[in-house]
């Protein structure tokens, strides 16, 4: 069996974070997979909440200071890279993914030799999402059609931090991760963009995406300078501006 770990990503996420590790631990997931998660050097006493499950197997690293979310990612794979683990699986830290859906994710990689498994919340359904703000979901459609566009492969979810993926391929050297400008909201467009263009085997799968009540914050997101950071690598790549 590959060695699999799950990593959810967060900064100042206390309560819902505290969901997301709950849900894991009574979760199918649990007996497959290890779990890590990445504290972008939280400020709210979400540090001290995931340490209080070190007893039942949950693993962190928290930044000294706070880098992105792109950041995080990069710490995660360098940790799976590390210990020798196979195939990461990264989430939400605010408590929009399902963590019983983990084995559908990772089903592909382990079947059917896939590289790349994208979660996507409209792959073959209608009217998923829970309650998206409307904004949210024209930028969730658009972004997918420029995706499709610059790559060549139709893509239908391209902005959900669900997915899992082979860690070898992050030994390909047109990868490179450690450029600056993935530090934010690029790095996992970017990962996208390159393992489907890069000729690793892609696929998407079905996987719901539920916002939590808007009292306890839909995203951390910022509408345009967040939007255009997710946007900046899909055509950066696309017109050979980045590599």
């Amino acid at each position: 069996m590959p060695r699999i770990l799950v990593c959810p990503i967060a900064f100042n996420e206390n309560i819902k974070l505290k969901s997301v590790i709950e849900r894991f631990l009574k979760s199918p997931a649990r007996a497959m997979a290890d779990y890590l998660v990445m504290d972008d050097c939280s400020t709210d006493g979400t540090t001290e909440m995931i340490r209080s499950f070190a007893g039942q197997g949950v693993m962190t690293i928290r930044h000294e200071k706070q880098s992105g979310v792109g950041a995080a990612i990069r710490t995660a794979i360098r940790y799976g890279q590390k210990n020798a683990y196979d195939i990461l699986v990264i989430m939400a830290g605010n408590d929009k993914d399902n963590p019983d859906e983990i084995a559908a994710v990772v089903k592909p990689i382990l079947e059917d030799g896939y590289d790349f498994v994208q979660g996507s919340r409209y792959k073959g359904k209608v009217g998923t999402g829970g309650d998206m703000p409307f904004y949210r979901k024209v930028a969730t459609r658009v972004h997918p059609l420029l995706m499709s566009f610059f790559t060549g492969v139709a893509v239908t979810d391209s902005t959900n931090g669900f997915r899992a993926f082979r860690l070898s391929i992050m030994a390909d050297p047109r990868i490179n991760l450690d450029q600056d400008w993935l530090n934010a909201y690029e790095l996992e467009p970017y990962l996208m963009f390159k393992a489907i263009k890069l000729g690793h085997k892609f696929t998407e799968v079905f996987v719901t995406k539920i916002y939590p009540p808007k009292k306890l914050g839909y995203t951390k997101m910022k509408p345009l300078v967040g939007w255009w950071s997710i946007l900046k690598p899909v055509f950066y790549l696309g017109l050979g501006i980045k590599r």
